[in-house]
């Protein structure tokens, strides 16, 4: 392996951004201040114009994406449509020979409603608050590595698509076809999800899905016609536990019944459940066992006299394994990070981003670039300051030593290739 240094000129480049923490910092707590839950669309239009604004600094094509409609099953049963708002996306130099996708989202799992919606600082070096970790501040720390790429010998080399999505905690149920495009066209992917606190990686992902089952039974009364009743509720709470003992008899798959709707009045025998649940599987081959187990255990529903259960959803991402193009580009991270004085690590994660979407489409990357934080999808989600500046520096480095081929993107593609 050829030993890395740095130029005299990355140096100086990486060493300009040891100044900008107060403003970085300054810029994520006015973007954690902005609800932007999933379904929230007037906190995400007004996400967008903020990250608009910032992100025009880039030299570049700025564009609003529109996503197309998609479908859920309400609380009563039926699928209606859903509207997504559009994905923010910005080309630079799409003919240079090296293309990269660097890749974010801008919603967060806290709905319009809930109580956490500012952020807080803990310490000198901590701050508690919606979005910091996963992944405002990460946003900030991919637009700062860029413009950073900007100002080097070398940028004119590399070409790069951004890409911020408005629903990638709801699985990328609109943006996962442009994630798949842009993967297809670029040799390497970058995507800020939030390290953990000790600013340790994931490595391989489990893959996921998402279903939703509906149950339909028969009214009645509960005293006087109990025996013409068919009760939904009671047939969904047979359905989870079929599921719940599939736990355990595959490695790495497990289900998890999420929430539940249906029923009413206490004296009336309930025609309608609905069960929404998570799958996550290690291995793509895991995928056709859960649908032959999932199948069985509604087929054996529907056997039943007066109960009629359908199931909607599916996979939505593949599995993220540790594959030898992928494990190409962590070796570069602990490159970059060794010239900067930053030990790397990496684990295993049951969790799933964007990086799955990419490593489906052939496009070999690293996705928790991001800052050091903890606690995500809960109202102490934390984020550490000091990683702010820290995780900027990796990733310049890494986006040089891309730029001058150093780090071989052409090579590590050619490499996805043969998996």
């Amino acid at each position: 392996m050829t030993q890395i240094s740095l130029t005299s000129s990355e140096n100086a480049i990486i060493d300009r951004l040891d100044d900008l923490e107060a403003e970085m910092l300054s810029t994520v707590e006015r973007w954690s201040a902005q609800n932007s839950g999933s379904y929230n669309r007037s906190g995400l239009i007004a996400m967008r114009e903020m990250l608009s604004e910032r992100f025009s600094a880039l030299p570049g094509k700025l564009t609003e994406v529109p996503l197309p409609e998609g479908q859920q099953v309400s609380a009563n049963g039926k699928l209606q449509s859903v509207t997504y708002e559009p994905a923010l996306q910005i080309s630079v130099r799409p003919d240079a020979p090296i293309q990269l996708v660097l890749t974010g989202h801008y919603d967060t799992v806290f709905p319009e409603d809930f109580h956490f919606q500012k952020p807080v600082r803990i310490d000198e070096d901590t701050i508690n608050g919606p979005g910091t970790a996963d992944m405002k501040a990460g946003l900030m720390v991919m637009l700062t590595a860029l413009e950073a790429l900007e100002r080097s010998d070398n940028a004119h080399k590399v070409g790069y698509s951004v890409l911020m999505s408005p629903d990638e905690e709801i699985g990328s149920p609109g943006s996962s076809a442009i994630l798949a495009s842009l993967g297809k066209r670029s040799h390497v992917g970058l995507t800020y999800e939030p390290a953990l606190a000790d600013g340790s990686m994931a490595g391989a992902r489990k893959g996921s899905g998402n279903f939703s089952l509906v149950i339909r039974g028969r009214a009645a009364h509960a005293g006087r016609e109990h025996h013409l009743g068919r009760n939904a509720i009671a047939a969904m709470a047979e359905f989870i536990g079929g599921m719940e003992a599939l736990n355990g008899q595959r490695d790495g798959v497990t289900f998890n019944i999420a929430k539940i709707d249906g029923g009413g009045a206490f004296n009336i025998v309930p025609e309608l459940a609905i069960g929404r649940f998570n799958v996550r599987m290690k291995e793509t081959e895991d995928m056709s066992w859960i649908e032959q187990n999932l199948d069985a255990l509604v087929a054996k529903l529907n056997l039943k006299d007066g109960i009629h259960a359908h199931m909607h959803g599916g996979f939505t991402r593949p599995p993220k394994p540790m594959a030898p193009a992928n494990a190409q580009v962590f070796d570069w991270v602990k490159q970059a990070g060794g010239l900067l004085g930053q030990e790397i690590k990496w684990s295993p994660s049951g969790g799933v981003c964007e990086g799955n979407n990419l490593w489906a489409s052939g496009c070999p990357n690293v996705d928790t670039l991001g800052v050091r934080g903890g606690d995500i999808h809960s109202d102490r989600e934390f984020m550490k300051i000091s990683s702010l500046v820290e995780r900027a520096r990796l990733s310049s480095v890494i986006l040089m030593k891309l730029a001058s081929g150093e780090f071989d993107a052409i090579a590590a593609k050619k490499l996805a290739a043969q998996c």
